[in-house]
């Protein structure tokens, strides 16, 4: 294409897009505007990348009218919620950002116990609209992260092993298809897509509403952490696997690894240090709590403890300064069946090896509701899992990020011998057989065919990819 030519064909894209922003309810940003950088970041700061429009949607309407664009322009489509996506899925070079974040709406019916959540909402958002009346859904540990990419996946939380995941409080889904076209979906309404949607990531639409079931949480509950110096790890993690083993399902833990954060509830003389940390959330009453945490609590000789009772408000965003938006993110994953000798081996080897004060590892304790849902009732995969590893190797900026991210690669690897299954939505731009193995072989190749039936040209196709062909 000449000079000319492809002067012509900006401008003429130019006029189009100025005639679609012309025809929004919500808002069209463009290179040069002045908010322009500021929506194109992500949560992710190793994620920069300038796409050629961002529409930033108030309705439906201006869903399907940006897809419908995006289709006519053959424009690359990237889909915001939260923006949290690990590998940066919710922005593109070149092509167009359709931009949930404007579509915040939450409707809740305490009596029904079930709330309808729109596209762009945050997890904070949707607990804190909840909470007032003893509710919630399974919803994550960092406020900031969208309900969207959290349900997609399957949606892992504090209240899971009691509840389930958050796919197993979805209700029904309002979506626009890689056509333009609204179409609902729960078990009574397209039921195949409805199966496809509880698990198989953004592939099949844009979600534009949840309607989710609440359960009773809160508003207290007795939860925190309590900290133990690295170098007791093995006798920590051998103790933790026992006290597991029988736990009751109002019972959910995350066994953390790090170098002590300066926070204002920690003492001045243990920031930096590194410490193995158990992190629970027991949803009972207060005196089978402290009954049930006692043998945790008094283990060894813990650095630390604020395992207590809080408002459950409170414990969801205890995570949150950990994770703050432009960091340098980069995470590996892996499910395992049980904590063997072995892993804890790895455990307490690599945990000794971390270097940045953001840098961290998270082991979740699955089981429970998880586990008591059919294998095949959804497409997602690895509900038999005793335990999934979150590997995160994280830098302020571009300085030591490198080396933060080949120690986790390290940490992973070590770990390959006991890999079972991989939970989705930690996964990394890691390739089509990571995807696989996310789902299995069988429930790969429904979610293909699923594809093949609701987005043939592979529209939607920054996440995590199942190709229809």
């Amino acid at each position: 294409m000449t000079t000319m030519n492809r002067h012509m064909t900006a401008v003429q894209n130019l006029r189009a897009l100025e005639e679609l922003g012309a025809r929004l309810e919500g808002l069209l940003v463009l290179p040069g505007s002045g908010s322009y950088d500021a929506q194109r970041r992500v949560w992710n700061g190793s994620i920069d990348r300038c796409p050629a429009a961002i529409v930033r949607c108030a309705s439906v309407a201006d869903v399907a009218a940006a897809l419908r664009f995006a289709r006519v322009h053959d424009l690359l489509v990237a889909v915001r919620g939260g923006g949290h996506s690990f590998p940066g899925h919710s922005v593109c070079d070149g092509g167009m950002v359709i931009d949930l974040s404007l579509m915040r709406g939450i409707r809740v019916d305490p009596e029904a116990r079930t709330v309808c959540v729109q596209g762009g909402v945050l997890l904070g958002e949707l607990d804190a609209a909840t909470q007032p009346y003893g509710l919630a859904v399974t919803s994550g540990i960092v406020t900031h992260t969208g309900v969207a990419g959290l349900t997609l996946g399957g949606g892992m939380g504090w209240i899971m092993r009691k509840y389930g995941l958050t796919i197993d409080q979805l209700l029904s889904v309002e979506l626009v298809t890689a056509d333009g076209e609204p179409v609902r979906a729960s078990t009574a309404e397209n039921a195949d897509l409805f199966w496809g949607v509880r698990g198989g990531g953004g592939n099949f639409g844009i979600i534009t509403e949840f309607k989710f079931r609440l359960n009773p949480v809160g508003p207290e509950v007795f939860a925190g952490p309590v900290f133990w110096p690295m170098e007791d790890a093995s006798e920590v993690l051998r103790f933790y696997r026992d006290w597991v083993a029988d736990c009751p399902d109002e019972l959910m833990t995350i066994v953390v690894q790090r170098r002590v954060p300066d926070l204002p509830v920690i003492p001045r003389d243990l920031v930096g240090r590194h410490v193995i940390v158990v992190v629970a959330c027991h949803l009972g009453p207060v005196d089978d709590a402290e009954r049930v945490m006692r043998p945790l609590k008094s283990f060894g000789r813990p650095l630390l403890d604020l395992c207590q009772p809080k408002p459950y408000l409170v414990h969801q965003s205890m995570f949150d300064p950990g994770f703050p938006h432009g960091w340098w993110y980069y995470f590996r994953t892996c499910d395992i069946a049980a904590l063997t000798d072995d892993v804890i081996g790895v455990m307490a080897e690599q945990g000794r090896r971390i270097v940045s004060p953001i840098t961290s590892v998270g082991l979740w304790q699955m089981g429970g509701a998880v586990a008591r849902v059919g294998e095949d009732e959804t497409a997602f995969h690895g509900r038999g899992a005793g335990f999934t590893f979150n590997i995160n190797g994280n830098s302020y900026s571009a300085e030591g990020f490198d080396a933060e991210r080949e120690w986790a690669r390290d940490y992973w690897t070590a770990l390959q011998p006991h890999h079972t299954s991989v939970y989705v939505n930690f996964l990394m731009d890691e390739g089509e057989d990571r995807v696989r193995q996310a789902y299995g072989v069988a429930k790969y190749d429904r979610l293909k065919a699923l594809k093949r039936a609701y987005d043939p040209h592979n529209v939607f196709r920054l996440n995590q990819n199942i190709r229809p062909d």
